[in-house]
């Protein structure tokens, strides 16, 4: 998977839990919870819609590396190789 393909996989999922977002505008690096207004539920919808995309299992204890949408890239991306 190509980083342009995480990152479109990344915003699919946060598409899928905050509908109403510019998510083209998002800051890459600003935390998403607060860019979005999302709760912890609604991180745990976007750990499962970045999982069934990818299959790529995001243990609990992993959640802070999907804080911003750069972090949540680079998680992937590792966990890819």
């Amino acid at each position: 998977m190509t980083r342009d393909e995480i990152h479109s996989t990344l915003l699919e999922a946060l598409g899928n839990v905050a509908p109403a977002a510019d998510l083209a505008h998002l800051d890459s690096r600003a935390d998403l919870r607060e860019q979005l207004e999302i709760d912890s539920m609604d991180l745990l919808n976007f750990a499962i819609g970045v999982h069934e995309r990818t299959g790529i299992d995001i243990p609990e204890a992993d959640y802070p590396t999907l804080a911003s949408r750069a972090s949540a890239g680079a998680s992937l991306e590792s966990r890819l190789r």
